[in-house]
């Protein structure tokens, strides 16, 4: 049977995404369980899995209602004492495998805009969480800067073709900010014109690719040159190691 993947719009900007296949189905980061019951009713599917990349309520309020809603959910998630209700703890490495639509995932640990934050990662593509958007990263609300560049470091490894699932519609802003940094960057320029046309008729610009990213994403280009003139410019220092050009990069995005 077909894998399908579709976003299910929560709040401004969240997408919950659903992996389905025949009649099952699997969500990711579900901060709401009301668009997921309307979704799994309307395509006549049963959730036998919920998989989570941290603790941040906008990606786990949804969890009580859904597990109430379904019997034998299974529920997989990071190490942290600030979600409950996970019946699969996970760490670098461990293998999620979902039966019920023939998909199997790694888990990656990346830790930066929160510690506990992992993400899942197979043939499927990448359900990164909060750690890696189109056109940018995550703030980092516990982690610091090398944790997250780092953890940067491990996407950016994986193969250019991968899927990049994010959870937030946020590429035009972040655009906004690349453009900034590399006004002369060709693929960036090209992609925010087809960003821009997706908003405009109420589509997402996700899924993206590693390979998109890696022409377009600040935060995956701290070694290109670029992107550490920019940072050494708008600071006016001269950093030439990838860690101190990220710190630069990130707290550059903060302030913008």
């Amino acid at each position: 049977m077909t894998l399908h993947i579709s976003p299910i719009h929560a709040f401004q900007d969240n997408y919950i995404w659903c992996l389905y296949s025949g009649k099952h189905g699997v969500v990711v980061d579900p901060g709401d369980a009301k668009p997921v019951l309307a979704f799994f009713k309307e395509h006549g599917l049963t959730l036998s899995d919920i998989l989570l990349t941290h603790h941040h309520w906008d990606h786990t309020n949804g969890l009580p209602e859904l597990v109430a809603a379904f019997s034998n959910v299974k529920v997989w998630g990071p190490h942290s004492d600030k979600i409950h209700g996970i019946d699969c703890v996970l760490g670098e490495g461990d293998m999620v495998s979902l039966p019920s639509i023939a998909c199997d995932f790694s888990v990656i640990e990346v830790p930066g805009h929160t510690l506990d934050h992992i993400a899942y990662y197979g043939s499927a593509g990448l359900f990164c969480g909060d750690t890696l958007f189109s056109a940018g990263c995550g703030r980092l609300f516990e982690g610091s800067p090398a944790q997250m560049e780092h953890s940067l470091a491990k996407l950016r490894a994986l193969p250019p073709a991968t899927n990049v699932f994010c959870t937030h519609e946020y590429t035009l802003a972040n655009l906004k900010f690349a453009t900034t940094v590399e006004p002369l960057n060709t693929d960036l320029l090209e992609y925010q014109r087809w960003a821009i046309a997706q908003r405009e008729q109420h589509k997402p610009t996700l899924p993206s690719t590693l390979a998109k990213e890696l022409a377009v994403n600040p935060f995956l280009r701290c070694q290109q040159p670029p992107v550490m003139t920019a940072v050494n410019q708008h600071w006016n220092t001269q950093q030439a190691g990838e860690h101190s050009v990220f710190a630069g990069l990130r707290r550059w995005k903060d302030q913008f």
